[in-house]
């Protein structure tokens, strides 16, 4: 009976851990007048003179370039490409954010006699500390436990711009932000081109999200 119990319960355990995955979300603003893919040649510089020829740039523009195959384009490897596309990306120093949670498991008749008890608070970094007693009869939302965590939330950008090289004619402007619990480029900017890609070139003027699905684990 316990085997069958454990072998039915296997496959929710496994969707619940899937539920817990969190998709990467990026807001992507896209201006456009792109013609018809028909087969226009394109190169890939860096918007930033700092990132050019540089490996990781390399590797972020050759996403770019996958993504523009797929749609019709063609790299090009000489200087008479049909357009120019311009690549750019960064992550701030970020900003702190605090949330504040209760304790749900708290029950104020516990403890020091039948209606006092120590509560505490957790701070920053995890410490517990006692800071006084609790007293049910005079309750307010400032002696009751709670806890406080603290996380860095940083915002990333890609931005891409695509020029048509015979008159210089702006092509498109795209821009994808998202904002996140990593400052890891390697990690960001790859989702970043992933959410600029989607349902490209897009409508002009308009913003929308894109959630791009979490990684899968192995």
């Amino acid at each position: 009976m316990m085997k069958k119990v454990a072998t039915f319960l296997a496959p929710i355990a496994l969707l619940a851990l899937g539920a817990c995955a969190t998709p990467f979300n990026a807001d992507v603003s896209r201006f456009q007048q792109l013609p018809a893919p028909q087969g226009q040649t394109f190169v890939i510089r860096a918007a930033n003179p700092d990132n050019a020829g540089g490996i990781e740039f390399g590797q972020y523009a050759a996403l770019v370039a996958s993504e523009l195959q797929e749609i019709g384009y063609v790299p090009a490897t000489g200087a008479n490409a049909d357009m120019t596309v311009s690549l750019d990306y960064a992550v701030d120093q970020g900003k702190e954010r605090d949330i504040v949670r209760q304790d749900p498991f708290y029950d104020p008749y516990w403890g020091f006699g039948s209606f006092y008890r120590p509560y505490v608070v957790r701070t920053r970094r995890g410490a517990r500390y006692v800071v006084g007693y609790y007293d049910p009869f005079l309750y307010s939302g400032f002696n009751r436990p709670y806890e406080i965590d603290s996380f860095t939330v940083y915002t990333a950008n890609l931005d891409m711009k695509i020029d048509r090289n015979g008159d210089g004619k702006r092509l498109f402007e795209g821009k994808a932000e998202a904002k996140s619990r990593s400052n890891k480029l390697p990690y960001l900017v790859p989702n970043l081109v992933e959410a600029m890609f989607t349902g490209f070139p897009g409508n002009g003027g308009e913003t929308v999200r894109i959630s791009v699905a979490p990684e899968e684990k192995r």
